[in-house]
């Protein structure tokens, strides 16, 4: 039997590469074009859901013009005195995000939710996002909306820097000041509040490209990213969708961020006890972890900024207490407003 010569076998041998990179490059070109055409009908498909779900993307409260734009306010009940909501960072929808707090409060007293610009129902601005103009731009909606001091300043995580401002800027307006889980000036002013590029990115691609949408028709995605659904009722679980996508990381909400070092530094550069009630809520969940203990710890010295300033810590409660434990939030703030003489 005749035999086969090395060269034969070398040129079989090459044939058979190629024809295993051939088959791989096809698989690959495939994949590649599958995912370009998922990822084509995914932009198409969000921006037509975006487009339906703006057609019932209507605010609540009313739009007051403010610097040249639109700003939201949701006002509520009734009283002598008005409980004036400001969220964190990054809460899309301040008025579904607080709904199961005022649903317990506006048979007693006043509520007005706002939205600064970038969030809710808001437009969005070309002014940078110091924290004098988000106080200016707030004290500017109160009065134009037709709300009367005194306030009960009600600030959660972030929003505590510019309820702490507003207080110093305006004090006569302020009957006291309670904080869910509020972060103080001392401790915004030494942390870095920011992420990575490539999260904020990456969390955008997921909205344009429909697979955030996908993600928050699950109910357990929806309690993770937005707000327990089992909370609000059917309408505003869509508002909330609908805001998550619309202000995902905007330019007003991403100025935010970065300015928050330098916004806090600003609050506590005029720092002086203040002769109200503050009330500070912290949440209980987490006293295990190092983290826990420096935030608890760092929660208990921001009561010194009254001197009628108290930290009360609500058992099993998570970051968003006003979500998971709106009785205690509300008993506070009632609280607060009966001992201040406007209940």
């Amino acid at each position: 039997m005749q035999g086969i010569d090395e060269d034969e076998i070398s040129v079989r041998g090459r044939e058979a590469m190629n024809k295993g990179l051939r088959r791989v490059v096809k698989v690959l070109g495939g994949l590649m074009l599958t995912t370009g055409l998922l990822l084509l009908t995914g932009t198409a498909y969000e921006a037509y859901q975006s487009a339906q779900d703006m057609k019932s993307y209507t605010p609540p409260g009313r739009l007051y013009e403010v610097s040249g734009h639109n700003m939201h306010l949701y006002s509520a009940g009734k009283g002598s005195v008005t409980v004036v909501l400001a969220s964190g960072w990054g809460t899309p929808n301040p008025y579904v995000d607080f709904s199961p707090l005022y649903d317990k409060l506006k048979s007693r007293v006043k509520i007005a939710v706002y939205d600064r610009f970038g969030y809710g129902y808001s437009d969005y601005t070309e002014q940078p996002r110091d924290i004098d103009t988000i106080v200016d731009e707030v004290h500017q909606l109160l009065r134009k909306s037709g709300q009367r001091p005194p306030y009960i300043m009600v600030g959660h995580s972030l929003g505590s820097l510019e309820t702490i401002r507003y207080a110093q800027l305006y004090p006569d307006e302020v009957a006291g000041i309670v904080m869910i889980d509020g972060g103080s000036p001392e401790y915004y002013s030494t942390v870095e509040m920011d992420a990575p590029d490539w999260y904020f990115d990456s969390a955008r691609f997921l909205v344009k490209t429909g697979i955030a949408r996908t993600l928050l028709h699950s109910d357990r995605m929806m309690a993770t990213l937005v707000i327990d659904p089992d909370l609000v009722a059917e309408p505003m679980k869509k508002a909330a969708i609908s805001s998550t996508l619309k202000h995902a990381y905007n330019d007003n909400v991403m100025d935010e961020l970065h300015r928050s070092k330098a916004n806090a530094a600003r609050v506590l550069k005029n720092k002086q006890p203040f002769s109200f009630p503050l009330t500070i809520l912290t949440a209980g969940s987490d006293q295990s972890s190092e983290g826990g203990r420096a935030w608890q710890a760092d929660q208990a010295k921001f009561a010194s900024w009254s001197v009628q300033g108290r930290q009360q810590i609500v058992p099993h409660a998570k970051h968003y207490i006003h979500n998971s434990q709106p009785d205690a939030v509300a008993g506070a703030i009632l609280n607060m407003a009966e001992s201040t003489g406007h209940q």
